[in-house]
């Protein structure tokens, strides 16, 4: 049961979608939503690690200032308008990460956006910042939303069959949070009898919790053909769990989640 959203707020072009988002769930679940600010003075005073830009510090650091109130703006108009319990927190002194893993502890869901996460104008060369270094601190379940609205009416859950790739499911499925949606189960697999074996009990499972199942069986690579899948099924939605193996190599998220976090232009659902 959904009852308290964490939404990041960060002025970004993908702000806007995740407070729709944000939004239409907490009016369907009655749910109240926490909106924290998304701005890293460090970052963004540290030319480092900024894209060329032709303003000054003083200059950057006041228009995200200004975005960043826009998105408040919007959010609290959003909120009222549709009769929704809801408050603004700050980040503690410039350490988005920081407060978003200390609110996470008290909700039901972080929305967020989709490459642009947390901060201003972030680059994601550097995903262990970002991402995965909320994943691995117990932020889950995650919905990082892309750049542009969608109804979900179809849903790809990538599955690996294992553990950490059925929590991942599960969550998604008990969580119901659209209960009208068709799924879809993709597993990567060199053995086709053993993925047979993991989409029959997955589906099994999801088909128990009252869902439309299809399943595939695809043999390639996962990083090469989990996205075509998506796009050529048109899915609204994917939800990415993982493998133990990739777990341990990049701390919480494999190689195939970065890629798609990163080349996605659709929502993800993140439980790993």
């Amino acid at each position: 049961m959904i009852k308290r959203i964490l939404l990041g707020v960060g002025g970004t072009p993908y702000t806007s979608v995740a407070i729709q988002r944000a939004v239409s769930l907490a009016k369907r679940f009655e749910a109240e939503i926490t909106g924290v600010t998304m701005f890293d003075v460090e970052r963004l005073t540290n030319v480092s690690t900024m894209p060329i830009r032709s303003e000054t510090t003083v200059e950057r650091v006041s228009l995200t200032k200004e975005d960043i109130e826009k998105a408040i703006g919007e959010f609290t108009s959003a909120c009222a308008a549709e009769g929704i319990k809801y408050q603004v927190k700050q980040e503690e002194k410039g350490k988005p990460f920081d407060t978003i893993i200390s609110l996470a502890r008290y909700h039901d869901l972080v929305i967020l956006g989709l490459r642009s996460i947390f901060e201003y104008d972030i680059s994601f060369e550097e995903p262990k910042d970002t991402l995965a270094r909320l994943v691995s601190a117990g932020v889950r379940p995650i919905i990082a939303v892309s750049d542009t609205f969608r109804p979900i009416r179809k849903v790809l859950i990538a599955y690996s069959g294992s553990m950490e790739s059925a929590k991942t499911m599960k969550r998604f499925v008990q969580l119901r949070l659209w209960t009208d949606v068709k799924l879809k189960i993709v597993t990567f697999h060199g053995s086709e009898d053993k993925a047979l074996r993991l989409l029959y009990d997955a589906s099994d499972y999801c088909r128990a919790h009252g869902f439309q199942v299809v399943h595939e069986w695809n043999h390639g690579s996962p990083k090469d053909f989990l996205l075509p899948i998506a796009s050529y099924w048109q899915a609204d939605m994917i939800v990415l769990g993982n493998s133990a193996r990739n777990l341990l190599i990049k701390q919480a998220l494999g190689e195939t989640s970065l890629y798609v976090i990163r080349n996605a232009d659709r929502p993800l659902f993140l439980c790993q």
